[in-house]
């Protein structure tokens, strides 16, 4: 079973856009934002593994920032994912509001570099790192593995939002969700040639066994 601390450290993605995938289970507080399914999710199969819509959380930036955007863990087998699609890990039911903090917080405080951002929180549910496109089949119900499907229906959403008009763009994740960010950085560069600028960040993305 993993453990507490590392449960902690997989659900949060980008904003200026600062795009934040993956990083921590938020608990709610004053920044509390909705969350947004994906457009047509079930039709696009942009689904969690229990075949729920995926979504985010989307805070929208003021001021010099508006133009800027920022954006757990894996299972390890098909039992741990048969209990995780029955949780907030592996599926978006019952999910209304996350808080947004660290570094996705609107606190100027808290936050100096990216409060008044344009700022997502993508909801981890696929247990793959954003990476995964098939369904298993098993005694128990399907699990659907649509990762990939998540991390294009998202980015798409935004860039209907006004990303692509975007002066800054950085695409940043924690544990499961800093892998996704070096597997995804170079598509998340390509989705955006009008910005200026655009990075990627990874805390703790590298995995030794």
């Amino acid at each position: 079973m993993p453990s507490p601390s590392s449960v902690m450290a997989t659900r949060c993605f980008f904003s200026c856009a600062l795009l934040l995938v993956n990083i921590a289970h938020c608990s709610l507080g004053p920044d509390n934002v909705q969350f947004t399914p994906v457009s047509n999710a079930i039709k696009r199969r942009a689904v969690c593994i229990d075949g729920s819509p995926a979504g985010y959380h989307y805070a929208s930036g003021s001021g010099v920032g508006a133009k800027n955007w920022l954006g757990g863990g894996w299972c390890s087998d098909i039992s741990d994912c048969q209990y995780k699609r029955t949780i907030y890990l592996g599926s978006s039911s019952g999910i209304t509001t996350a808080n947004l903090t660290g570094m996705l917080s609107k606190r100027q405080d808290v936050n100096p570099d990216f409060y008044n951002w344009n700022r997502i929180y993508v909801y981890y549910c696929d247990q793959s790192s954003f990476l995964g496109d098939t369904e298993i089949v098993d005694q128990g119900p399907n699990l659907q593995f649509r990762g990939s499907r998540i991390f294009d229906a998202v980015i798409e959403d935004l860039l209907e939002k006004g990303m692509d008009n975007a002066d800054n763009a950085m695409l940043a994740g924690r544990s499961a969700g800093a892998l996704a960010a070096i597997l995804h950085c170079d598509g998340f560069r390509a989705r955006l040639p009008n910005v200026a600028r655009v990075k990627c960040f990874s805390d703790s993305g590298v995995f030794i066994r």
